[in-house]
């Protein structure tokens, strides 16, 4: 049976799948990624786990993966297939999708930004299916984008496309890591929702899953620290929308888990700001889960394998 490899790698673990030529999940498994080991070894690792999943599929489907494809963290360079730059994994200008075609006899291998790969999944096969035009926000230790158009994702002129975590949506706020004030992943996303309920609930072990536990029950503290979220990231995506011109709003990630608790405000505050000559696009959760970037990686191989005049079309 003729599959790929999929990889998705994470800050901890790394999620993995041979995939069918119809998208089907042909074999999972995951593995730690040991980042604590070094980033040497996060490297063997990755190169590990894909040689057994090529040996797997040798094993089950009587021959190799056609080809691979792997999503990584941090600052990608796609079209080098070089993983440039991820804090979480210690590493830089790593040239990951040669060495995995070195150890897996060959076969093409593609190198994917994990969000931007994600966004690929869910736009192709998941809560986009069917809208030409997309944004993937998955709101999480931080806030990034995918921007999807016409079945591919939108990398930018230098690999950045996308990065809605980083507007500034309350100028003179908190500071952030890439060295402005008040972005927009600072006071809207899972981590920036955790710490404010904290703060304002005087546990320090609370999240943001708390945090929206208490807005349902009717916490007055509760309400406010999520207003004061959902409105930064209203703003957020208006300046998006305005831009993009969206049919769809993706919200995925760990505030999403949230349902209707953050869905039905963020419709709310994000049609009070539409103006006139704007066009409101559907927000709506996310559907894969954590599946989306190991699945976007299996499209990512699959889009390999097609010809030059079809480079976006799979079988899904």
């Amino acid at each position: 049976m003729r599959h790929v490899i999929a990889l998705d790698v994470g800050g901890t673990g790394m999620k993995a799948a041979l995939v069918g030529g119809d998208g089907t999940l042909l074999y999972e498994a995951r593995r730690p990624t040991g980042r604590e080991r070094g980033a040497d070894a996060v490297v063997e690792s990755i190169l590990g786990f894909a040689a057994d999943l090529r040996a797997h599929g040798v094993e089950r489907f009587g021959e190799p993966a056609a080809a691979a494809g792997v999503a990584v963290p941090g600052i990608v360079d796609a079209g080098r297939g070089v993983a440039v730059y991820a804090a979480n994994l210690g590493w830089s200008d790593v040239p990951l999708r040669d060495l995995l075609s070195a150890r897996l006899e060959g076969i093409p291998v593609a190198l994917g930004h994990d969000v931007r790969t994600g966004g690929l999944a869910e736009g192709r096969i998941g809560a986009g299916k069917g809208a030409d035009r997309f944004l993937f926000v998955p709101l999480g230790t931080g806030i990034a984008g995918a921007i999807g158009i016409g079945g591919v994702i939108e990398p930018g002129a230098h690999g950045s496309a996308g990065e809605i975590g980083h507007i500034v949506v309350r100028p003179g706020g908190p500071p952030c890591g890439c060295g402005q004030r008040g972005c927009l992943e600072r006071l809207a996303s899972a981590s920036a929702v955790s710490r404010a309920w904290a703060e304002a609930s005087g546990d320090p072990e609370a999240d943001a899953a708390d945090c929206a536990k208490a807005v349902e029950s009717g916490d007055p503290r509760a309400q406010e620290v999520w207003r004061n979220a959902v409105d930064a990231l209203a703003d957020g995506l208006l300046t998006a929308l305005t831009l993009l011109d969206p049919h769809t709003l993706i919200i995925g990630g760990g505030l999403a888990e949230a349902g209707e608790t953050l869905f039905t405000p963020l419709r709310a505050a994000v049609a009070a700001r539409v103006v006139q000559f704007q066009t409101l696009p559907e927000i709506m959760p996310a559907a894969l889960g954590d599946t989306a970037g190991c699945l976007g990686a299996g499209l990512l191989a699959w889009d390999l394998l097609q010809t030059k005049t079809h480079p976006t079309e799979v079988a899904t």
